[in-house]
């Protein structure tokens, strides 16, 4: 398998470029589709298969530009928090993904969470998970179990920065 050293994140405001993959004679391989995720999370599910789908072919020369640029990470701290979880593994990974998924739907609840409140509250869940970080023979048990544990500390964390107040490890 790949090492999170070996993946690379770049901003591509045309969200046409879904995924992609370069092989070791340095050619990519890639998914292009339109600026809808539809089709990605079609091929998600129906892999290896491909499903005839009634969308508008993707027209290269009507788009006549792709960019691609480096993130910055000061701008967005969710990727060193996912790259930081990757490289330790076992149960972070789990920890990472549930408090993401918590704190995103708090603040689109628009519970009083304000959008950079989420990385806090992600960091602050994988600090204190750090206590009870299992590494190896992960097992679905103990991924559910973090799932639980990481979406209760984020709504418990949550108050606390609501109110303005620091992260505390829970």
């Amino acid at each position: 398998g790949a090492s999170y050293d070996d993946i690379d994140i770049v901003i591509h405001p045309q969200s046409i470029v879904h995924s992609m993959v370069e092989t070791m004679d340095t050619s990519c391989l890639a998914q292009l589709g339109w600026a809808d995720m539809r089709l990605p999370l079609v091929y998600s599910v129906s892999w290896p298969h491909r499903l005839r789908m009634p969308y508008k072919p993707l027209d290269l020369a009507e788009l006549s530009t792709l960019t691609f640029s480096k993130p910055d990470v000061q701008k967005y701290p969710c990727i060193q928090l996912a790259y930081d979880a990757g490289r330790m593994g076992g149960t972070m990974t789990a920890v990472l993904n549930a408090a993401n998924e918590a704190a995103n739907e708090m603040f689109r609840e628009d519970v009083g969470l304000g959008f950079l409140d989420i990385p806090t509250l992600i960091e602050g869940a994988m600090e204190a998970h750090k206590e009870d970080f299992k590494k190896d023979d992960v097992n679905l048990d103990d991924i559910l179990s973090c799932d639980a544990w990481a979406r209760e500390y984020v709504a418990k964390a949550s108050a606390d920065v609501k109110n303005g107040g620091k992260i505390l490890l829970i």
